[in-house]
């Protein structure tokens, strides 16, 4: 039971602990598992920039299959052909020759020079056209010489040898018969040596020892040391252990961070705190900023192109500056954690991220979103070259690819606007684009309130001007208060003859009514404009407005009324007060100071300093009486100028002259 308790009382707390511990674990799960010295190269970086890399350990580039067997193809192709001399068939026949001699000496005489000149040089056996370019090794036993197959005689060369020596046709038949071959081809010792060959074969391209130099800072890179480099990254990062110590310390580290986030907004924006979609947004942000960094570094895609200046602009959009650039400072922290520079990626991305909120501290034109881009492009560039140069790596600054991320950010900078679409779809946020748009008096509840209710419109008209200077001297979103006083009466359009803004002179028909019944229709037009905006897929930031606007006040005319009529001095007011909620906003909170003070001016007989003043004091002393500002985020010195702005502009509508103190 007192769990269950605990629960429901704490639901929010809870959630919001939920929430922190979830994105802490989906960030760590992401992080590296070592400490991050370098990264994968990309074809546009050409100078190596990080410290001299000295290997941790072996790097073994292994050869592909393909390589494999296109290496022993050509081994196969170049082996040397290993030949022997064997003379058993030769010396048979330079017997037979030898007989030649007694039987027929002319023919021995002709011949015998012929044959001495043939086998001086060696008759070899004819080998295939494939074969004849390969080298060709005499083996005798020891050593072994290199022969030439076009340097020895093959059968059939030798006969034509003997042809260019013009013998007649009888001696060349002879000849034929005492022709030997002399250098065999030896294939037990050629394939013997070959397997040696073969089996000697690498399956190595690169060994690279441990504790040597890969790569030189500031070398210039190539596309082999580019593609070593990468191989290494990635072995290391392949094979490294993943601690279960070192993930437990990431993940209290990335939980420290992010309570931080958490810290800030309990501290100084309570109503952010409050609000879980406002929390979960800002919580994945870093997260969102973490993912892309650890795809990006995972696949060897440039670092500096991801647009992290989009975090500071979708945060001001929906927040304000404060938050943005604190919610930017957090995530680049995270994102420190996958980077090697650390120091250079936190300068580049917190001064352009500043800058860039410089430019959209009101984000109420697109063409800011352009500015934005040319003012990050110009701060990179400058921030990048400095930096380099104080470290003497002039080489980097003078490659036009070095400069090539940050126009690649730049351009994706532009991604924000579809991005604040999104955001407000998901989450269900207001953008300053958004009301923009709702301010329009085209818009369909605008323009139906303009022709069906005019008096009703101008009063409207009137309560922004007022709302928004307010809001500007003492803070806040001037454009939401604006949009929330154009649509907070948009419940009367139903009944605007039962206002007194839409009838003047003219019959009311609250005469003909009791008190009660007029209250209640009175009351209604906040219901009824609740509807109405939902009806028309309003933001719930404005609704508010309308749900506001009279917060838990009395319709205190006819409550008044209903008492002289009834001669009762206690009655149940709870059907004269309007259902509230009261303001919880300063926006909404000077929304209802400015509608009471419209409303009440118009009743004024005569519009001069001292009625005006009394008015103002009046209706804004009694919203205080009734405790409708305690939930409001706003001070008396706010309420003082509040009075002074609100008096300044009663005076300048109605004309009202000052009176001077006259001279006795």
């Amino acid at each position: 039971m007192i769990i269950g308790a605990f629960i429901r009382n704490k639901h929010n707390l809870i959630f919001k602990v939920l929430m922190l511990c979830l994105f802490s674990l989906l960030i760590s799960i992401q992080l590296p598992k070592e400490n991050v010295k370098y990264h994968v190269l990309t074809e546009f970086e050409a100078v190596w920039t990080y410290p001299d890399l000295f290997l941790e350990e072996d790097l073994l580039i292994a050869k592909t299959k393909e390589e494999l067997e296109r290496e022993k193809l050509e081994i196969v192709n170049q082996a040397a052909l290993y030949f022997e001399e064997r003379k058993d068939e030769l010396n048979r026949k330079i017997e037979n020759f030898e007989k030649l001699k007694s039987q027929n000496k002319g023919i021995y005489l002709a011949l015998k020079p012929l044959l001495d000149s043939i086998y001086a040089i060696g008759i070899i056996e004819t080998l295939p056209i494939a074969e004849q370019q390969k080298p060709l090794l005499l083996y005798d036993g020891l050593y072994a010489r290199q022969l030439i197959y076009n340097n020895v005689f093959t059968i059939t060369s030798a006969i034509q040898y003997a042809e260019k020596q013009k013998i007649n046709a009888d001696l060349k038949s002879k000849l034929f018969d005492y022709l030997s071959i002399t250098i065999y081809k030896n294939d037990a010792k050629t394939a013997f040596f070959l397997n040696q060959k073969l089996n000697s074969i690498s399956l190595y391209k690169f060994v690279y020892r441990k504790g040597s130099c890969l790569i030189k800072q500031n070398e210039k890179l190539t596309k082999n040391t580019k593609f070593l480099v990468n191989r290494y990254i990635n072995q290391r990062s392949k094979f490294t252990n993943n601690s279960v110590v070192k993930f437990i310390a990431n993940y209290f580290l990335i939980t420290v961070i992010l309570l931080v986030l958490l810290g800030y907004m309990f501290y100084f924006r309570k109503p952010l705190f409050g609000n879980n979609r406002h929390v979960v947004f800002l919580l994945f942000i870093p997260l969102a900023s973490a993912t892309a960094l650890a795809f990006t570094t995972r696949y060897g895609l440039l670092i500096y192109a991801l647009p992290y200046m989009l975090i500071p602009i979708l945060v001001r959009v929906f927040f304000d500056s404060r938050t943005a650039l604190f919610t930017h400072l957090v995530s680049m922290l995270i994102a420190c954690l996958f980077v090697s520079d650390k120091f250079q990626f936190l300068l580049l991305q917190l001064i352009t991220g500043i800058s860039t909120l410089f430019v959209v501290a009101e984000m109420r034109r697109r063409q800011q979103l352009i500015n934005a881009a040319m003012v990050s492009l110009a701060v990179y560039s400058v921030l990048f070259i400095l930096y380099n140069l104080s470290l003497g790596v002039n080489e980097v600054i003078t490659l036009k690819s070095s400069y090539l991320p940050f126009l690649i950010s730049t351009v994706l900078l532009l991604l924000a606007y579809p991005l604040i679409l999104f955001s407000e779809k998901v989450f269900g946020f207001i953008s300053d684009f958004k009301l923009l748009e709702l301010c329009d008096l085209s818009q369909p509840l605008l323009r139906q309130l303009s022709q069906d209710v005019p008096g009703t419109f101008q009063h409207s008209l009137q309560v922004a001007n007022l709302a928004e200077e307010a809001i500007y001297y003492i803070g806040g979103n001037t454009l939401l208060v604006r949009t929330g006083a154009l649509y907070h009466d948009i419940g009367k359009i139903n009944n605007p003859h039962f206002f007194t803004e839409n009838v003047g002179n003219a019959y009311s028909p609250h005469l003909e009514m009791q008190p009660l019944e007029s209250a209640k229709i009175i009351i209604n037009h906040v219901i009824e404009g609740i509807e109405m905006a939902k009806a028309h897929n309003l933001p719930e930031s404005v609704i508010d407005f309308i749900r506001t606007h009279h917060g838990t006040t009395s319709v205190g005319y006819f409550l008044n009324l209903y008492k002289k009529q009834s001669g009762l001095l206690e009655i149940d007011e709870t059907e004269f007060k309007y259902k509230g909620p009261i303001p919880f906003s300063k926006e909404t909170a000077v929304l209802m100071l400015a509608d009471g003070v419209e409303a009440a001016s118009r009743s004024l007989k005569h519009y001069d300093v001292v009625s005006i003043s009394e008015l103002v004091d009046n209706i804004i002393d009694y919203k205080i009486k009734q405790n409708q500002l305690i939930n409001a985020d706003i001070t008396f010195k706010d309420i003082t100028i509040i009075k002074k702005i609100f008096k300044k502009r009663l005076l300048n509508i109605y004309h009202a002259r000052i009176d001077y103190p006259t001279s006795n």
